[in-house]
């Protein structure tokens, strides 16, 4: 039993909620390449994110943001994974519902704070109070993840394959996007 993606899968959440395992899992699930438009813009620039926030700034970051979906979304059918931010972008989210399927993977603030407290790597959360930093960027963003096109709760409980099994239960409710092949 295998899987046909008819569109690519656009992995769309803040950051903690679980959008690279999950899509690293999700795309080994049903056999198509896992792609990750952060690693893809690190690559080009040859600088972590990080740093071209502190160099070029976030506007110009968003900018290579929308360049570097497009192109992933134009090549091969695959499980897309994007930064927390992307999804905020109008012509970020016209270039995904023309080209593929946005799914949010929406974990409640408590959870996401489980999952990045204790990490150094996410740029927007170097400041005096993380937890506020963080509440403050969920509160002003789930109003954009709520246009994805489906929604897949996460739980404190569910593994990484649980939340797949979610996703593809999903995935599979939609006309023409993920066809079960023998």
């Amino acid at each position: 039993m295998g899987f046909k993606l008819h569109k690519t899968v656009v992995l769309v959440g803040m950051m903690g909620a679980g959008k690279t395992a999950v899509g690293k899992a999700l795309a080994a699930r049903i056999g198509v390449p896992f792609l990750d438009s952060d690693e893809e813009i690190v690559k080009a620039a040859n600088m972590s994110i990080a740093e071209i926030f502190e160099r070029d700034g976030e506007p110009f970051f968003r900018d290579k943001e929308t360049q570097v979906i497009t192109r992933l979304l134009t090549e091969e059918r695959c499980v897309l994974s994007t930064g927390g931010g992307a999804y905020l972008s109008e012509r970020n989210r016209k270039i995904i519902s023309e080209k593929g399927k946005a799914v949010w993977l929406n974990a409640d603030l408590a959870l996401l704070w489980s999952r990045v407290r204790h990490k150094n790597t996410r740029p927007l959360l170097r400041t005096d109070n993380p937890y506020e930093t963080l509440k403050t960027l969920y509160e002003a963003r789930v109003p954009s993840y709520e246009l994805a096109d489906l929604s897949v709760k996460g739980k404190a409980e569910y593994s990484i394959e649980d939340m797949v099994d979610a996703v593809v239960s999903e995935l599979k409710k939609q006309d023409n996007l993920l066809e079960e092949i023998a």
